[in-house]
């Protein structure tokens, strides 16, 4: 089950985006060329679809209203419109739709909603109730189980996305799981880890740890253990010369070890699509040249889709990612342009002449300019 294709109109940095999805996707651009807000497209519809969320919610409070999401490059407030394809396994394609603006009182307004199986039309709004009642337009179907019950299984797959961007620091704050669920950036990984069933997290672990000793050797065991107040903590025990000695929690870990750890847990937690931010942050070229192994197995094992957004030349060095797997993302005055780096000529041929992704695509996503940052200071 998979994200087929997505296109975008006015959604942040994009103006017009219309590109097909693989099963595995790299994300490859400059910084602030839409990378992230890419993969927000596809949180955003898991947020809407998602019982704990909605479109109010995922738009107003989330993404801080109509305007922030609007591109800044949009023409006299056109509606922002995400829609994607979306293969499910039953051999009859999906699509759905969501277009939406703000009305007076900057409150978000469903302007069209679609959804078609196959050939069937399932939805189309606005509809005659709509019409009666426009308030009913301050929300989609997509959210509401007693007008979804056609394409249930397609809201079922929009709330089921995963998402990470595990951030070292907000796994070690004292307060980390006040009022937060399922923290994409960490707040609440701990928590996450000590809701799991016994027999599955030390079965994960075990796998987890043995991953992990190949990164930090010194590594013996992990467990996890709530403290006297409840707060769950994560133990990790390393070599030293006396048997039971050797023990550090969270605080302790360094970055890469968490970073790595979370990565592992996403990579066993589930199968539905996965959204990675720049993976490769914290770790070492030698760990980091081994990811893209590891998204083919999982692909190829759970048939679980990943989008990884990424500026490390070490990860797209790897010889199996394929140039239809790639999207080069170019910021121009119009908005950002995005394009299959297959479908780029140059890239191709040097593709074809026998250099890497990483060869081909990292220097057409380089700042024009980077040299003269060394300059910086000069004039001090």
């Amino acid at each position: 089950m998979r994200f087929t294709r997505i296109r975008l109109e006015n959604w942040r940095n994009f103006l017009d985006v219309n590109v097909p999805l693989e099963s595995r996707v790299f994300l490859v651009g400059p910084n602030a060329s839409g990378k992230s807000n890419f993969l927000d497209a596809i949180r955003f519809l898991r947020d809407v679809a998602d019982v704990q969320g909605g479109f109010q919610r995922a738009v107003s409070s989330t993404r801080r209203g109509v305007s922030q999401i609007r591109s800044l490059h949009a023409r006299r407030y056109p509606n922002v419109a995400v829609e994607v394809d979306v293969d499910l396994g039953d051999g009859e394609p999906w699509v759905y739709r969501l277009e939406f603006t703000q009305d007076n009182q900057r409150r978000p307004l469903v302007k069209r909603e679609f959804v078609t199986h196959g050939e069937e039309l399932l939805l189309s709004r606005p509809n005659k109730r709509d019409e009666k009642d426009p308030e009913l337009l301050t929300q989609t179907h997509l959210e509401q189980v007693n007008t979804n019950r056609k394409f249930r299984e397609l809201a079922d797959f929009f709330a089921k996305v995963r998402y990470l961007h595990l951030v070292p620091q907000l796994v070690r704050e004292p307060d980390r799981s006040t009022g937060r669920v399922n923290d994409p950036f960490g707040g609440d990984f701990l928590e996450q880890l000590a809701r799991t069933p016994n027999k599955t997290l030390e079965s994960r672990l075990k796998r987890i740890t043995s991953a992990l000793r190949v990164a930090v050797p010194q590594l013996q065991e992990l467990d996890l253990k709530r403290d006297e107040r409840g707060v769950p903590h994560l133990l990790g025990r390393y070599k030293h010369w006396r048997p039971n000695a050797g023990w550090q929690n969270e605080t302790q870990l360094s970055d890469g070890t968490l970073r790595l750890l979370g990565l592992l847990w996403v990579f066993l937690d589930g199968t539905a699509p996965l959204l990675l931010e720049e993976p490769e942050l914290s770790l070492h070229t030698a760990v980091v040249r081994h990811i893209p192994q590891m998204l083919a197995r999982l692909s190829r094992k759970n048939d679980r889709q990943v989008l990884v957004s990424t500026h490390s030349a070490d990860l797209l060095s790897d010889e199996g990612i394929g140039a239809e797997e790639v999207l080069v993302l170019e910021p121009l005055k119009e908005g950002t342009h995005v394009e299959v780096a297959n479908d780029v000529e140059q890239i191709r041929a040097l593709l074809e002449g026998g250099l890497s992704v990483a060869d081909a695509v990292i220097p057409r996503t380089s700042p024009k300019d980077a040299d003269q940052l060394a300059l910086f200071g000069a004039a001090l």
